[in-house]
């Protein structure tokens, strides 16, 4: 496979922004010829998806929705999913341009000829957690810029790896932990860091529990399905169809809840919390320094320590998928589209001019699109989805062992624990092989 460190787009890309440099005090904006929100054809980010599932039909719209991006390959080892992603996208084009038919989105069975299409600008990574470090890592090498599904990785050194990628072919990457471009995590995050609650003592998150081993039964493999390549980086285990469900099923596969292929419901939900948790405690380029796991005693609910001293818990406090930030002058308590207060006028306080403190994004998908465009790091960076996938992961290993760890977030090794610093990679088959 060529690699690429080029910091272009795309030649077609790079001839037109010469082009506007140049000459920019005689030429007319495009969006002021075509109104506001107006991207030109030409100036559209091409865009190849790799996984056509559930969650990439979700992500299909929303960068539709955009107008920024046009979706031109997809790729799935699922050939009935594959097919009815890419005529979703046909289908849409087709309409817009008032036309019976399109047939510009082209399929792929193997993602890696989608990555060897030089059109390509960019991939929307929407695969199990098992596949995200082999593909992410084998598109930044494609010089291709990268939105990839949370959680980041499956294990700690997968994400190490995905990061040395991107930094290296200097790619821009946005995780999906869109709850980021949110304005109710946003208004929280923003509390928090502007002391409008007092110092920070302890934070509960609210999240299900770490993965079961894989033990279903093994039924017939769907016709189309190439479960071969479905398993990829992992080991033979028996298809059954909660981890591929059929395109007609109506609901989520539950690869997500089993070892080997997620971290259970503390990642799925967890990459999410856990994530508004750093960027609300400024940590984002950190981690805890403690992790303990439930005994009995001192700590009834696995415990996550910081350096500062604070302490988050994983916790059912009474609320689903839910956050609760305990201040010394105040509480917040935040889910997706709900957020509650005290004192409760903090919930609807208008942050003024040099007050927010965090990012500021309204759309996740657009941010990506235009940070590749101005080569700046979008909300969620590949360093701050690792971080906040690292501690869905070290809770995952404090379960497992069921004792106490020590946890040194700079060189993101356990201290003095072999058996722990173990457990932070897998063993990959060769052909996939990031670590």
């Amino acid at each position: 496979m060529k690699k690429t460190t080029t910091n272009t787009i795309s030649r077609r890309h790079f001839l037109r922004n010469t082009a506007i440099v140049s000459t920019a005090a005689f030429i007319v904006p495009r969006y002021v010829l075509g109104g506001k929100g107006y991207t030109a054809p030409s100036d559209q980010i091409t865009l190849g998806f790799i996984g056509t599932g559930k969650q990439a039909l979700y992500l299909q719209q929303a960068f539709l929705n955009t107008g920024e991006a046009k979706i031109i390959a997809a790729s799935d080892v699922y050939a009935a999913k594959l097919k009815i992603f890419t005529d979703k996208v046909n289908a849409y084009y087709a309409a817009k341009a008032g036309t019976v038919k399109y047939d510009g989105c082209a399929l792929f069975p193997d993602f890696r000829q989608l990555l060897d299409r030089k059109d390509i600008d960019a991939v929307v990574i929407a695969t199990p957690d098992h596949w995200h470090a082999a593909h992410a890592v084998r598109a930044a090498e494609a010089g291709k810029d990268i939105y990839c599904e949370k959680p980041l990785s499956l294990t700690i050194k997968e994400g190490k790896a995905m990061v040395h990628a991107v930094r290296k072919h200097d790619r821009i990457f946005q995780t999906g932990s869109m709850q980021r471009s949110w304005p109710e995590f946003r208004q929280a995050a923003n509390l928090v860091r502007g002391g409008f609650i007092g110092d920070i003592k302890t934070v509960k998150v609210s999240v299900g529990g770490p993965p079961e081993p894989y033990k279903l039964a093994a039924e017939p493999i769907p016709e189309g399905l190439d479960w071969t390549f479905w398993l990829g980086p992992n080991s033979d285990a028996p298809f059954n169809n909660e981890l591929a469900p059929l395109p007609t099923a109506n609901f989520w596969a539950k690869w997500r809840y089993y070892k080997g292929f997620g971290g259970g419901d503390l990642s799925d939900w967890g990459a999410h919390m856990f994530d508004i948790v750093q960027w609300a405690l400024d940590m984002d380029n950190t981690g805890p320094v403690h992790i303990n796991p439930p005994d009995g005693k001192d700590y009834p609910f696995l415990t996550f320590t910081y350096h500062n001293g604070i302490t988050v818990t994983h916790e059912n406090f009474g609320l689903s998928h839910a956050i609760r930030f305990i201040g010394t002058n105040g509480q917040i308590d935040i889910q997706r589209g709900k957020i509650e207060t005290t004192p409760a006028s903090l919930k609807d306080h208008v942050f003024a001019a040099g007050e927010e403190k965090v990012y500021h994004s309204e759309n996740h998908y657009s941010n990506w699109l235009q940070c590749i465009r101005s080569r700046n790091k979008p909300i969620c960076d590949i360093e701050t989805g690792h971080r906040s996938a690292t501690v869905c992961n070290l809770g995952n290993i404090a379960y497992e062992l069921k004792r106490p760890l020590r946890w040194n977030p700079h060189k993101q090794k356990f201290k003095g624990d072999s058996q722990a610093n173990a457990l932070c990679g897998r063993k990959m088959r060769k052909e996939w092989n990031v670590l």
